[in-house]
């Protein structure tokens, strides 16, 4: 550290920050948000596990189960969100983050419109009219499971699929990284 300090402050007359800088494997270093890390002999591009947690942590709040206000306006928040970020994170080299973390926003998105259809009845009538068997829809409305075990329940995976949140203005985290890599 000491050599890299004295060449970066005599050489680049640049001032290093102690506290912020570290020389050590870039394996076990984070660098705005981004992690490296060797896969096939190669150096990849990885999300930072901190970088993951923080986008977690706004979306929950994005899809919290008591949040007031419209389907569309929630689903606008979202889209302007994740598409900051897919934008920044883009260069990473693990499409299964991206993956994971759109499986897991539409599921924390069943289980807001799950909540927001509160009685039994109406859960069962908005299931028939997405098409789920009537016999299914009884079944999920009479579970005594809880919001999010019954977010990633048949029925109400088949009611709220990929095409209904397409077809209410989602956009596809994954979709969208690919997207965004390929151009």
């Amino acid at each position: 550290m000491e050599n890299v300090r004295r060449f970066l402050e005599q050489k680049l007359k640049l001032k290093v920050n102690e506290k912020k800088s570290k020389v050590d494997r870039p394996a076990k270093r984070k660098f705005l948000g981004f992690r490296l890390f060797k896969r096939k002999g190669e150096v990849a591009i990885g999300v930072a596990k901190r970088a993951m947690e923080r986008c977690r942590e706004r979306l929950h709040q994005l899809t919290r189960r008591t949040r007031s206000g419209e389907l569309d306006e929630v689903v606008k928040q979202i889209n302007d969100y994740t598409r900051g970020w897919i934008g920044y994170f883009r260069l990473a080299n693990t499409p299964s983050v991206f993956q994971e973390l759109d499986e897991w926003l539409r599921r924390r998105l069943r289980q807001l419109l799950w909540k927001r259809w509160k009685k039994p009845r109406t859960q069962q009538r908005n299931l028939v009219a997405l098409g789920v068997p009537p016999s299914w829809a009884r079944e999920a409305t009479g579970s005594g499971k809880g919001t999010w075990r019954l977010s990633a329940s048949p029925p109400v995976q088949q009611a709220l699929n990929n095409a209904y949140w397409r077809s209410q203005g989602l956009m596809s985290i994954t979709e969208r990284y690919h997207q965004l890599r390929t151009t």
